[in-house]
Protein backbone atom coordinates (compact mmCIF):
# COMPACT_ATOMS: atom_id res chain seq x y z
CA UNK A 1 0.00 0.00 0.00
CA UNK A 2 1.15 3.18 -0.88
CA UNK A 3 1.43 6.40 1.39
CA UNK A 4 -1.49 8.66 -0.51
CA UNK A 5 -0.97 11.65 0.89
CA UNK A 6 2.13 14.03 -0.40
CA UNK A 7 4.60 14.55 2.58
CA UNK A 8 3.05 11.72 4.79
CA UNK A 9 6.32 10.13 4.75
CA UNK A 10 7.56 13.32 6.52
CA UNK A 11 5.23 13.50 9.20
CA UNK A 12 6.00 9.90 10.24
CA UNK A 13 9.48 10.59 10.54
CA UNK A 14 8.95 13.25 12.67
CA UNK A 15 5.89 12.09 15.01
CA UNK A 16 8.99 8.59 15.02
CA UNK A 17 11.23 11.44 16.01
CA UNK A 18 9.58 12.64 18.86
CA UNK A 19 8.49 9.67 20.07
CA UNK A 20 12.05 8.90 20.76
CA UNK A 21 12.50 11.50 22.22
CA UNK A 22 9.42 11.66 24.55
CA UNK A 23 10.25 7.88 25.37
CA UNK A 24 13.98 7.03 24.84
CA UNK A 25 15.59 4.94 22.76
CA UNK A 26 15.09 1.24 24.65
CA UNK A 27 11.11 1.74 25.07
CA UNK A 28 11.06 3.63 21.24
CA UNK A 29 12.82 0.60 19.87
CA UNK A 30 10.74 -2.39 22.20
CA UNK A 31 7.67 -0.84 20.42
CA UNK A 32 7.75 1.47 17.62
CA UNK A 33 10.98 0.61 15.47
CA UNK A 34 8.92 -1.90 13.62
CA UNK A 35 6.23 0.10 13.12
CA UNK A 36 5.04 1.08 9.03
CA UNK A 37 3.31 4.13 7.81
CA UNK A 38 0.90 3.01 5.35
CA UNK A 39 -1.41 5.26 4.46
CA UNK A 40 -2.27 9.06 5.10
CA UNK A 41 -5.60 10.23 3.72
CA UNK A 42 -8.77 12.10 4.32
CA UNK A 43 -7.77 12.79 8.18
CA UNK A 44 -7.11 8.79 8.82
CA UNK A 45 -3.35 7.38 9.31
CA UNK A 46 -2.95 3.81 8.92
CA UNK A 47 0.11 1.83 10.76
CA UNK A 48 0.82 -1.67 9.92
CA UNK A 49 2.94 -3.64 12.76
CA UNK A 50 4.25 -7.46 12.32
CA UNK A 51 2.79 -8.69 15.63
CA UNK A 52 -0.82 -9.00 17.08
CA UNK A 53 0.77 -8.38 20.15
CA UNK A 54 2.60 -5.17 19.35
CA UNK A 55 -1.33 -3.82 17.22
CA UNK A 56 -2.85 -4.40 20.78
CA UNK A 57 -0.26 -2.89 22.99
CA UNK A 58 0.08 0.42 20.50
CA UNK A 59 -3.84 0.72 20.72
CA UNK A 60 -4.36 0.30 24.31
CA UNK A 61 -1.54 2.57 25.55
CA UNK A 62 0.06 4.96 22.92
CA UNK A 63 -2.97 5.63 20.78
CA UNK A 64 -3.84 8.96 22.00
CA UNK A 65 -0.70 9.93 21.98
CA UNK A 66 0.18 9.21 18.48
CA UNK A 67 -2.74 11.24 17.12
CA UNK A 68 -1.68 14.04 19.49
CA UNK A 69 1.89 13.70 17.99
CA UNK A 70 0.08 13.27 14.43
CA UNK A 71 -2.16 16.55 14.80
CA UNK A 72 0.92 18.40 15.33
CA UNK A 73 2.09 18.11 11.98
CA UNK A 74 -1.45 17.73 10.44
CA UNK A 75 -4.82 19.17 11.65
CA UNK A 76 -7.29 16.91 10.47
CA UNK A 77 -5.86 13.89 11.77
CA UNK A 78 -8.49 12.56 14.00
CA UNK A 79 -8.24 8.43 13.93
CA UNK A 80 -5.33 6.12 13.38
CA UNK A 81 -5.89 2.51 12.16
CA UNK A 82 -3.25 -0.46 12.90
CA UNK A 83 -3.23 -3.16 10.53
CA UNK A 84 -0.98 -6.47 10.89
CA UNK A 85 1.33 -6.94 8.14
CA UNK A 86 0.65 -10.45 7.44
CA UNK A 87 -3.08 -9.58 8.05
CA UNK A 88 -3.06 -6.83 5.38
CA UNK A 89 -5.64 -7.01 2.41
CA UNK A 90 -5.98 -5.18 -0.94
CA UNK A 91 -8.40 -2.52 0.41
CA UNK A 92 -11.88 -3.54 -1.48
CA UNK A 93 -14.90 -0.39 -1.70
CA UNK A 94 -17.11 -0.35 1.63
CA UNK A 95 -20.30 -0.44 2.25
CA UNK A 96 -22.54 1.33 4.76
CA UNK A 97 -22.63 -1.64 6.61
CA UNK A 98 -18.64 -2.98 6.62
CA UNK A 99 -16.65 -0.06 7.88
CA UNK A 100 -12.85 -0.51 8.71
CA UNK A 101 -12.67 -0.52 12.27
CA UNK A 102 -10.45 2.38 13.59
CA UNK A 103 -9.24 3.01 17.00
CA UNK A 104 -10.95 5.42 18.63
CA UNK A 105 -9.28 7.34 21.43
CA UNK A 106 -11.46 7.04 24.09
CA UNK A 107 -10.83 3.10 23.37
CA UNK A 108 -7.17 3.46 24.63
CA UNK A 109 -5.36 4.88 27.46
CA UNK A 110 -2.45 8.28 27.37
CA UNK A 111 1.00 7.38 28.03
CA UNK A 112 1.81 9.12 31.19
CA UNK A 113 3.48 12.17 30.99
CA UNK A 114 7.35 10.79 31.04
CA UNK A 115 6.44 8.54 28.14
CA UNK A 116 5.81 5.36 30.47
CA UNK A 117 2.86 3.29 30.41
CA UNK A 118 1.22 1.41 33.18
CA UNK A 119 -0.11 -1.87 31.95
CA UNK A 120 -2.93 -4.09 32.91
CA UNK A 121 -5.23 -0.67 33.86
CA UNK A 122 -7.05 -0.81 30.49
CA UNK A 123 -7.00 -4.79 30.43
CA UNK A 124 -8.83 -4.28 33.91
CA UNK A 125 -11.51 -2.04 32.78
CA UNK A 126 -12.87 -4.55 30.83
CA UNK A 127 -16.58 -5.01 32.14
CA UNK A 128 -17.56 -8.92 33.05
CA UNK A 129 -19.99 -8.92 29.96
CA UNK A 130 -17.06 -7.97 27.28
CA UNK A 131 -15.13 -10.83 29.04
CA UNK A 132 -17.60 -12.98 28.92
CA UNK A 133 -18.73 -12.30 25.31
CA UNK A 134 -14.94 -12.68 23.93
CA UNK A 135 -14.37 -15.86 25.61
CA UNK A 136 -18.04 -17.63 24.50
CA UNK A 137 -16.54 -15.91 20.87
CA UNK A 138 -13.55 -17.92 21.42
CA UNK A 139 -15.19 -20.95 22.63
CA UNK A 140 -13.00 -21.69 25.57
CA UNK A 141 -13.43 -21.15 29.50
CA UNK A 142 -11.14 -18.98 31.87
CA UNK A 143 -9.52 -22.80 33.20
CA UNK A 144 -8.42 -23.41 29.29
CA UNK A 145 -7.33 -19.86 28.40
CA UNK A 146 -4.89 -20.29 31.53
CA UNK A 147 -3.78 -24.15 30.69
CA UNK A 148 -2.83 -22.93 27.34
CA UNK A 149 -0.09 -20.40 29.13
CA UNK A 150 1.81 -24.42 29.42
CA UNK A 151 2.39 -24.64 25.35
CA UNK A 152 4.85 -21.99 25.89
CA UNK A 153 6.62 -21.01 22.42
CA UNK A 154 7.67 -23.42 19.79
CA UNK A 155 11.19 -24.77 20.51
CA UNK A 156 13.65 -25.41 17.33
CA UNK A 157 14.77 -29.25 17.13
CA UNK A 158 17.82 -27.94 16.12
CA UNK A 159 18.73 -26.26 18.99
CA UNK A 160 19.76 -28.87 21.14
CA UNK A 161 23.26 -29.90 23.37
CA UNK A 162 24.71 -31.71 20.68
CA UNK A 163 24.88 -28.92 18.23
CA UNK A 164 25.47 -26.62 21.01
CA UNK A 165 29.67 -26.19 19.94
CA UNK A 166 31.66 -25.27 23.74
CA UNK A 167 34.29 -23.30 23.75
CA UNK A 168 36.25 -20.82 26.60
CA UNK A 169 34.02 -17.98 26.01
CA UNK A 170 30.95 -19.72 27.02
CA UNK A 171 32.33 -22.66 28.91
CA UNK A 172 30.73 -21.26 32.66
CA UNK A 173 27.36 -20.85 30.56
CA UNK A 174 27.59 -24.41 28.91
CA UNK A 175 28.23 -26.09 32.65
CA UNK A 176 25.37 -23.91 34.57
CA UNK A 177 22.61 -25.26 31.49
CA UNK A 178 23.37 -29.10 31.46
CA UNK A 179 23.73 -28.90 35.12
CA UNK A 180 20.25 -28.16 35.08
CA UNK A 181 19.00 -29.89 32.13
CA UNK A 182 20.30 -33.21 34.41
CA UNK A 183 17.70 -32.39 36.91
CA UNK A 184 20.44 -33.17 39.73
CA UNK A 185 20.39 -30.41 42.54
CA UNK A 186 21.55 -26.32 41.63
CA UNK A 187 22.20 -24.17 43.87
CA UNK A 188 22.20 -21.23 41.92
CA UNK A 189 18.29 -19.69 41.40
CA UNK A 190 17.50 -17.91 38.53
CA UNK A 191 20.56 -18.82 36.10
CA UNK A 192 21.18 -15.33 34.17
CA UNK A 193 22.49 -15.51 30.94
CA UNK A 194 23.53 -12.38 29.01
CA UNK A 195 24.91 -11.92 25.42
CA UNK A 196 24.75 -9.51 22.08
CA UNK A 197 23.10 -11.00 19.73
CA UNK A 198 23.90 -14.37 17.84
CA UNK A 199 26.00 -16.14 20.46
CA UNK A 200 24.41 -18.66 21.79
CA UNK A 201 21.81 -17.79 24.23
CA UNK A 202 18.76 -18.82 22.43
CA UNK A 203 20.25 -22.43 21.53
CA UNK A 204 21.71 -22.81 25.22
CA UNK A 205 17.90 -22.35 26.64
CA UNK A 206 15.74 -24.12 24.14
CA UNK A 207 18.79 -27.29 24.81
CA UNK A 208 17.97 -26.93 28.44
CA UNK A 209 13.76 -26.95 28.02
CA UNK A 210 14.15 -29.92 25.76
CA UNK A 211 16.55 -32.10 27.37
CA UNK A 212 14.34 -31.41 30.85
CA UNK A 213 11.33 -31.91 28.98
CA UNK A 214 11.87 -35.96 28.42
CA UNK A 215 12.18 -36.47 31.63
CA UNK A 216 8.36 -35.69 32.06
CA UNK A 217 8.76 -32.24 33.94
CA UNK A 218 7.00 -29.24 33.33
CA UNK A 219 8.60 -26.83 31.35
CA UNK A 220 7.73 -23.18 30.05
CA UNK A 221 9.80 -21.51 27.92
CA UNK A 222 8.67 -18.07 26.84
CA UNK A 223 10.08 -14.65 25.73
CA UNK A 224 9.48 -11.72 27.05
CA UNK A 225 6.65 -10.82 24.21
CA UNK A 226 4.78 -13.90 24.59
CA UNK A 227 4.88 -13.08 28.59
CA UNK A 228 3.31 -9.77 28.14
CA UNK A 229 1.14 -11.29 25.88
CA UNK A 230 -0.36 -13.65 27.82
CA UNK A 231 -0.73 -11.49 30.87
CA UNK A 232 -2.80 -9.15 29.37
CA UNK A 233 -4.97 -11.91 27.67
CA UNK A 234 -5.42 -13.34 31.02
CA UNK A 235 -6.76 -9.67 32.42
CA UNK A 236 -8.87 -9.39 29.78
CA UNK A 237 -10.59 -12.64 29.31
CA UNK A 238 -11.20 -12.32 33.42
CA UNK A 239 -8.75 -15.51 34.05
CA UNK A 240 -5.96 -13.62 35.47
CA UNK A 241 -5.88 -16.00 38.94
CA UNK A 242 -6.25 -19.31 37.06
CA UNK A 243 -2.96 -17.75 34.54
CA UNK A 244 -1.09 -17.46 37.78
CA UNK A 245 -1.70 -20.47 39.32
CA UNK A 246 -0.52 -22.27 36.53
CA UNK A 247 2.79 -20.33 36.00
CA UNK A 248 3.26 -21.59 39.63
CA UNK A 249 2.92 -25.27 38.82
CA UNK A 250 5.78 -25.73 36.28
CA UNK A 251 9.42 -27.08 37.14
CA UNK A 252 11.16 -25.04 34.96
CA UNK A 253 10.40 -21.71 33.45
CA UNK A 254 12.68 -19.72 30.54
CA UNK A 255 12.32 -16.53 29.96
CA UNK A 256 13.84 -14.96 26.96
CA UNK A 257 14.83 -11.33 25.92
CA UNK A 258 14.26 -10.24 29.54
CA UNK A 259 15.26 -6.38 28.17
CA UNK A 260 11.72 -6.30 26.07
CA UNK A 261 10.03 -7.09 30.06
CA UNK A 262 7.43 -3.76 30.23
CA UNK A 263 4.92 -2.33 32.07
CA UNK A 264 4.63 -1.72 36.04
CA UNK A 265 2.29 -4.24 36.18
CA UNK A 266 3.37 -7.33 34.26
CA UNK A 267 6.59 -6.70 35.90
CA UNK A 268 5.24 -7.18 39.20
CA UNK A 269 3.63 -10.61 38.63
CA UNK A 270 6.66 -11.53 36.92
CA UNK A 271 8.59 -10.67 40.16
CA UNK A 272 5.65 -12.80 42.37
CA UNK A 273 6.25 -15.48 39.93
CA UNK A 274 9.68 -15.85 40.02
CA UNK A 275 9.65 -15.35 43.84
CA UNK A 276 6.95 -18.13 44.08
CA UNK A 277 9.36 -20.48 41.72
CA UNK A 278 12.58 -20.22 43.49
CA UNK A 279 10.63 -20.29 47.14
CA UNK A 280 9.06 -23.97 46.43
CA UNK A 281 12.51 -25.34 44.79
CA UNK A 282 11.57 -24.56 41.24
CA UNK A 283 14.25 -23.62 38.43
CA UNK A 284 14.39 -20.09 36.60
CA UNK A 285 16.74 -19.22 33.76
CA UNK A 286 16.59 -15.94 32.37
CA UNK A 287 18.17 -14.39 28.89
CA UNK A 288 19.14 -11.07 27.80
CA UNK A 289 21.44 -8.73 25.60
CA UNK A 290 22.98 -7.44 29.05
CA UNK A 291 23.53 -7.89 32.90
CA UNK A 292 20.45 -6.84 35.00
CA UNK A 293 22.24 -3.99 36.32
CA UNK A 294 21.76 -2.50 33.14
CA UNK A 295 18.45 -3.38 31.68
CA UNK A 296 17.51 0.46 33.22
CA UNK A 297 13.39 -0.57 32.15
CA UNK A 298 13.27 -2.77 34.46
CA UNK A 299 11.77 -2.63 38.36
CA UNK A 300 14.25 -2.46 41.20
CA UNK A 301 13.01 -5.49 42.72
CA UNK A 302 13.19 -7.43 39.41
CA UNK A 303 16.74 -6.55 38.98
CA UNK A 304 17.90 -7.09 42.47
CA UNK A 305 15.80 -11.09 42.43
CA UNK A 306 17.47 -11.32 39.34
CA UNK A 307 21.09 -10.44 40.01
CA UNK A 308 20.80 -12.57 43.39
CA UNK A 309 21.59 -15.96 41.16
CA UNK A 310 24.16 -17.03 38.73
CA UNK A 311 24.72 -13.99 36.55
CA UNK A 312 26.60 -15.73 33.65
CA UNK A 313 28.21 -13.60 30.04
CA UNK A 314 28.73 -15.55 27.16
CA UNK A 315 31.12 -13.53 25.23
CA UNK A 316 32.21 -13.42 21.55
CA UNK A 317 34.11 -16.77 20.43
CA UNK A 318 37.55 -16.71 19.60
CA UNK A 319 39.43 -18.03 16.40
CA UNK A 320 39.74 -21.54 18.27
CA UNK A 321 35.79 -21.98 19.14
CA UNK A 322 35.34 -19.88 15.58
CA UNK A 323 36.83 -22.93 13.60
CA UNK A 324 34.68 -25.64 15.83
CA UNK A 325 31.65 -23.92 15.04
CA UNK A 326 32.30 -24.04 11.01
CA UNK A 327 33.42 -27.36 11.44
CA UNK A 328 30.43 -28.95 13.40
CA UNK A 329 28.14 -26.92 11.02
CA UNK A 330 30.29 -28.61 8.06
CA UNK A 331 29.61 -31.92 9.24
CA UNK A 332 25.90 -30.82 9.66
CA UNK A 333 25.36 -29.76 6.23
CA UNK A 334 27.41 -33.06 4.84
CA UNK A 335 24.55 -35.16 6.10
CA UNK A 336 22.31 -33.47 3.63
CA UNK A 337 24.48 -32.65 0.65
CA UNK A 338 27.39 -36.10 1.29
CA UNK A 339 29.01 -34.58 -1.91
CA UNK A 340 29.64 -30.73 -0.26
CA UNK A 341 33.57 -29.85 0.99
CA UNK A 342 35.15 -26.53 2.02
CA UNK A 343 38.93 -26.74 1.69
CA UNK A 344 40.67 -26.19 5.48
CA UNK A 345 41.91 -22.95 4.61
CA UNK A 346 38.76 -21.60 3.33
CA UNK A 347 37.03 -22.38 7.16
CA UNK A 348 40.60 -20.66 8.43
CA UNK A 349 39.62 -17.57 6.08
CA UNK A 350 35.98 -17.61 7.36
CA UNK A 351 37.16 -18.03 11.37
CA UNK A 352 39.20 -15.48 10.68
CA UNK A 353 37.57 -12.34 8.81
CA UNK A 354 33.71 -13.11 10.82
CA UNK A 355 34.22 -12.86 14.22
CA UNK A 356 31.26 -11.25 15.43
CA UNK A 357 28.85 -14.30 16.60
CA UNK A 358 27.92 -17.74 15.89
CA UNK A 359 25.40 -16.92 13.81
CA UNK A 360 27.12 -15.11 11.50
CA UNK A 361 29.69 -18.20 10.93
CA UNK A 362 26.09 -20.16 10.07
CA UNK A 363 25.06 -17.32 7.36
CA UNK A 364 28.90 -17.27 5.67
CA UNK A 365 28.75 -21.33 5.36
CA UNK A 366 25.49 -20.94 4.24
CA UNK A 367 25.93 -18.71 1.06
CA UNK A 368 28.85 -21.46 0.38
CA UNK A 369 26.70 -23.97 0.75
CA UNK A 370 23.77 -22.34 -2.12
CA UNK A 371 26.98 -21.40 -4.25
CA UNK A 372 28.00 -24.58 -4.49
CA UNK A 373 24.71 -26.41 -4.88
CA UNK A 374 23.27 -23.93 -7.52
CA UNK A 375 26.50 -23.59 -9.80
CA UNK A 376 28.19 -26.85 -9.02
CA UNK A 377 31.33 -25.43 -8.72
CA UNK A 378 33.88 -26.16 -5.63
CA UNK A 379 34.12 -24.07 -2.90
CA UNK A 380 37.61 -22.60 -3.19
CA UNK A 381 39.43 -19.70 -1.43
CA UNK A 382 38.44 -17.31 -4.39
CA UNK A 383 35.03 -17.75 -4.59
CA UNK A 384 34.75 -17.64 -0.62
CA UNK A 385 36.14 -14.40 -0.55
CA UNK A 386 34.18 -13.38 -3.49
CA UNK A 387 31.34 -14.75 -2.22
CA UNK A 388 31.82 -13.29 1.84
CA UNK A 389 33.33 -9.75 0.35
CA UNK A 390 30.38 -8.08 2.30
CA UNK A 391 29.60 -10.08 5.48
CA UNK A 392 34.05 -9.54 5.76
CA UNK A 393 33.90 -6.00 5.09
CA UNK A 394 30.96 -5.39 7.65
CA UNK A 395 32.72 -7.43 10.43
CA UNK A 396 35.81 -5.41 10.33
CA UNK A 397 36.55 -3.63 13.34
CA UNK A 398 35.04 -0.24 13.78
CA UNK A 399 37.99 2.42 13.99
CA UNK A 400 37.90 3.79 17.92
CA UNK A 401 39.23 7.61 17.78
CA UNK A 402 40.25 9.61 21.31
CA UNK A 403 37.48 12.36 20.58
CA UNK A 404 35.16 9.26 20.67
CA UNK A 405 36.31 8.05 24.12
CA UNK A 406 36.75 11.64 25.71
CA UNK A 407 32.64 12.11 24.36
CA UNK A 408 31.55 8.61 26.24
CA UNK A 409 33.41 8.78 29.01
CA UNK A 410 32.66 12.37 29.76
CA UNK A 411 28.93 11.65 29.53
CA UNK A 412 29.10 8.02 31.19
CA UNK A 413 31.04 10.16 34.36
CA UNK A 414 28.81 13.31 33.94
CA UNK A 415 32.51 15.49 33.52
CA UNK A 416 33.36 17.69 31.13
CA UNK A 417 35.94 17.11 28.45
CA UNK A 418 37.51 19.99 29.55
CA UNK A 419 37.56 18.32 32.95
CA UNK A 420 39.43 15.24 31.44
CA UNK A 421 42.10 17.78 29.64
CA UNK A 422 42.58 20.00 32.90
CA UNK A 423 45.54 19.50 35.55
CA UNK A 424 42.31 18.81 38.18
CA UNK A 425 42.86 16.07 40.40
CA UNK A 426 39.88 15.55 42.42
CA UNK A 427 39.02 12.05 42.54
CA UNK A 428 35.55 12.41 40.55
CA UNK A 429 37.97 13.75 37.43
CA UNK A 430 40.97 11.36 37.97
CA UNK A 431 39.52 8.37 37.87
CA UNK A 432 37.74 9.24 34.50
CA UNK A 433 40.27 10.29 33.15
CA UNK A 434 42.61 7.28 34.07
CA UNK A 435 39.80 5.07 32.57
CA UNK A 436 39.82 7.11 29.48
CA UNK A 437 43.62 6.54 29.00
CA UNK A 438 43.51 3.33 29.62
CA UNK A 439 40.50 2.69 26.70
CA UNK A 440 42.58 4.73 24.43
CA UNK A 441 45.48 2.97 24.95
CA UNK A 442 43.65 -0.47 24.40
CA UNK A 443 41.40 0.19 21.65
CA UNK A 444 42.86 2.62 19.42
CA UNK A 445 46.63 2.25 17.86
CA UNK A 446 47.83 5.56 19.52
CA UNK A 447 51.10 6.17 21.27
CA UNK A 448 51.79 6.31 24.50
CA UNK A 449 53.71 10.10 23.76
CA UNK A 450 50.23 11.02 21.85
CA UNK A 451 47.34 9.59 24.09
CA UNK A 452 49.45 12.01 26.74
CA UNK A 453 49.52 15.11 24.29
CA UNK A 454 45.61 14.64 23.28
CA UNK A 455 44.80 14.64 27.26
CA UNK A 456 46.50 18.06 28.32
CA UNK A 457 49.92 17.38 26.83
CA UNK A 458 50.89 15.10 29.77
CA UNK A 459 53.74 12.93 29.85
CA UNK A 460 53.65 9.34 28.01
CA UNK A 461 54.57 7.68 31.49
CA UNK A 462 51.64 9.31 33.15
CA UNK A 463 49.57 7.78 31.00
CA UNK A 464 51.38 4.57 31.26
CA UNK A 465 50.53 4.86 35.00
CA UNK A 466 47.00 5.27 34.31
CA UNK A 467 46.82 1.96 32.28
CA UNK A 468 48.36 -0.27 35.01
CA UNK A 469 46.04 1.36 37.60
CA UNK A 470 43.22 0.60 35.99
CA UNK A 471 43.89 -2.85 35.17
CA UNK A 472 45.57 -3.46 38.84
CA UNK A 473 41.81 -1.97 39.67
CA UNK A 474 39.75 -4.15 37.11
CA UNK A 475 41.35 -7.23 38.96
CA UNK A 476 40.02 -6.81 41.86
CA UNK A 477 36.51 -4.93 41.40
CA UNK A 478 34.53 -6.88 39.43
CA UNK A 479 32.00 -3.76 38.95
CA UNK A 480 34.37 -1.92 37.54
CA UNK A 481 35.87 -4.18 35.41
CA UNK A 482 32.21 -4.50 33.87
CA UNK A 483 31.82 -0.76 33.98
CA UNK A 484 34.87 -0.70 31.71
CA UNK A 485 33.53 -3.48 29.47
CA UNK A 486 30.13 -1.31 29.12
CA UNK A 487 32.22 1.63 27.99
CA UNK A 488 34.25 -0.43 25.31
CA UNK A 489 30.38 -1.62 23.95
CA UNK A 490 29.44 1.74 23.75
CA UNK A 491 32.27 2.93 21.81
CA UNK A 492 31.90 -0.70 19.89
CA UNK A 493 28.57 0.28 18.70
Amino acid sequence: MQVQETGGSDHWNRVKKSLKAELGDDVFSSWFARVDLEEHAEGTVRLSVPTRFLKQWIQSHYNERLIGLWQRECENVHRIELTVRGAIRPRQPQSTSQKPKLVSPSASKPALSDGRSDIGVDANRVTAAQAATAAVGRGESAAESARDVLQGASLDPKYTFETFVEGDSNMLAVAAARQIASGGSVTFNPLFLHASVGLGKTHLMQAVAAKVRTSGRKVLYLTAEHFMYRFVSALKAQSALAFKDTLRTIDLLLIDDMQFLHGKQVQQEFCHTLNSLIDGARQVIVAADRAPSELDSLDDRVRSRLSGGLVVGIHEPDFALRRNILSSRVALAQANYPNFAVPEEVLDYIARHVASSGRDLEGALNRLIAHNQLTNQPITQDMAELTLRDLVRSSEPRRVKIEDIQRIVSKHYNVTKADLLSARRTRTIVRPRQIAMYLAKVMTPRSLPEIGRRFGNRDHTTVLHAVRKVEELARADYALAQEIELLKRMLDA
